[in-house]
């Protein structure tokens, strides 16, 4: 295992947008920054297997795979880790979801799709709200 596979954390995210073209984030306890519902893929598991375990755990919410459209990989730097970086395998789910925060899930907020005002982690800002934004604009055609 190289420097870099060590610096690396392999997550599942999901960019949950509703009938509305907002869109779910969470923040965990103890941190600022607000990011999509996800998690650490276990050896054992397939990255959507993970998520559905993910938001299960963090949002009391049962998502089937197969609602879970595959958006890709993308990679930036870690939010909550100083020195790594997170390569996320993110999905999008177009739902409109009643949530609860568990586990180390402390605020869960729905945002609209130019709202820039809370602190963001770089995946979700960089790369997930973008898609985003495509998504509510795509909805309001």
């Amino acid at each position: 295992m190289t420097e870099a596979d060590r610096r690396s954390i392999r997550i599942a995210a999901a960019l949950i947008v509703d009938s509305e073209g907002r869109t779910l984030l969470v923040r965990k306890r103890g941190t600022q920054t607000f990011m999509q519902a996800g998690g650490k893929i276990e050896p054992h598991e397939s990255p959507a297997d993970a998520l559905v375990r993910e938001l299960e755990e963090e949002l009391g919410v049962r998502i089937e795979p197969q609602a879970m459209e595959y958006l890709g990989v993308f990679t930036a730097q870690a939010a909550n880790e100083a020195d790594h970086i997170v390569n996320a395998e993110a999905f999008c789910i177009r739902a409109d979801l009643a949530v609860s925060p568990a586990r180390e899930i402390e605020e869960i907020v729905w945002i609209a799709p130019g709202d820039d005002t809370l602190p963001l982690a770089p995946l979700t800002r960089d790369h997930l709200l973008p898609i985003a934004r495509v998504l509510s604009g795509a909805q309001r055609a």
